[in-house]
């Protein structure tokens, strides 16, 4: 039944897809309200459980997909080509923005430091597809299209290993054994980086060569043979998949070319698999189990850690008002934050359940507030797009005079 119900939104997801990027509607919030409502709490057509195999199955491989692309797209040559902005938000903005929220869930919420650090963990990074239309825009300066790409493709992978400390140390002082953390920590890396450049090494050799039809295949058979040694050895398999990713795009750009858009479309396949499940575990009864500091608690993650964090990361930066703010705006609670939530309710720790129902709130408001209000924030920077005179007033309130491009 999973399976037909994906078919069947996801026929729907592309039907409308065309008029989805010229409004607010969303794939995403198509994806996420089709699991809800065919979930158990609505219809009940979908038996998804938090603790069923499919889910923590699915959820893995379409981390490990998105974190292996992400990191192929933020190769180490396209960071030092601009890395002035996306260094502030990532450098600055991702700390704050952890610090803020954790700060929020203990005193707003009452849990511990260890829980409330990592719900900031949890719910730092972003995600562009539910920016989509700003990303996408050639209207938006292409400074601001850069970072955030950058940034969302990045903090992934950086705010993991918080998520994984953190995690340890919430479950208790006598599970945290720093040695096998360390050592599970450092072969990821090690699998996600000897990994491709073996394989890269040996397709430059004289001896081998892929032909053109094999090429877009190359990525994904690096990519399988680096999920399937992490789990062999028990090493971290999401930092392998950033590391492979980034190390693909570093020695490979040819390769990296090739895989570009086969790998996208497999990682958008996974994420909107997963957010159909995800929204599937949401229910009336599953929102109302959440108390009014819980409610409070998710709106301040969303407009005020990081508008806070990145308007403090952003200072003398050369943004103008209208950049700045939506830069502050635009730091949805992606895919990834989604799957470490899940990974926290499968890890057993005392307060996983509050944890859980907590990040779960915040995606979901964050996923619909921005992802219907991408088109609007965009429209603002095209001067001739055709607005309401409200929309023109606040445009033109925004506007400052263009300083020079920090890099």
């Amino acid at each position: 039944m999973l399976l037909l119900a994906f078919a069947a939104v996801l026929l729907a997801a592309v039907l409308i897809s065309a008029l989805a990027k010229r409004t607010i509607l969303s794939t995403a919030v198509l994806f996420l309200l089709a699991g809800f409502v065919l979930g158990e709490g609505v219809t009940g057509v979908l038996d998804v459980h938090a603790d069923a195999p499919i889910v923590g199955t699915l959820a893995e491989l379409a981390l490990f997909a998105v974190l292996f692309t992400d990191g192929m797209r933020v190769g180490w040559a396209d960071l030092r080509s601009a890395w002035r902005l996306p260094g502030r938000a990532l450098g600055w903005g991702l700390p704050l923005t952890l610090v803020a929220t954790a700060a929020a869930a203990h005193w707003i919420v009452g849990l511990g430091w260890a829980e409330s650090l990592l719900i900031g963990a949890i719910l730092s990074p972003t995600d562009p597809v539910f920016a989509s239309a700003l990303v996408g825009n050639e209207k938006v300066p292409a400074r601001l299209r850069h970072l955030l790409n950058v940034e969302s493709g990045v903090n992934d992978g950086l705010a993991l290993p918080f998520v994984i400390v953190f995690l340890a140390v919430a479950q208790g002082s006598q599970d945290l054994h720093l040695g096998e953390l360390g050592l599970e920590i450092v072969s990821g890396l090690a699998i996600g980086v000897l990994v491709p450049v073996a394989a890269l090494l040996l397709e430059k050799s004289r001896f081998f060569s892929a032909s053109t039809a094999y090429e877009p295949l190359n990525g994904l058979a690096i990519g399988l043979l680096v999920l399937a040694l992490a789990q062999a050895t028990h090493a971290n398999l999401f930092l392998a998949a950033f590391a492979a990713g980034i190390t693909v795009a570093t020695f490979g750009p040819r390769q990296r070319v090739a895989f570009e858009h086969f790998g996208e479309n497999i990682a958008e396949l996974f994420k909107l698999a997963a957010l159909l499940v995800f929204g599937a575990l949401i229910s009336p009864a599953f929102l109302g189990e959440i108390s009014w500091t819980g409610w409070l608690f998710a709106v301040l993650a969303i407009f005020a850690a990081r508008p806070l964090a990145l308007y403090l990361s952003f200072l003398r930066s050369g943004l103008d008002m209208r950049e700045q703010a939506a830069a502050m705006w635009f730091g949805p609670k992606g895919f990834a934050s989604v799957v470490y939530g899940l990974l926290v309710l499968e890890s057993g720790i005392g307060a996983a359940d509050q944890i859980f129902h907590l990040v779960a709130l915040t995606i979901v408001l964050s996923i619909v507030l921005h992802s219907s209000t991408d088109v609007v924030v965009a429209r603002a920077f095209d001067d001739q797009a055709e607005v309401p005179a409200w929309h023109g007033t606040l445009r033109r309130s925004w506007r400052r005079p263009d300083r020079t491009e920090t890099r």
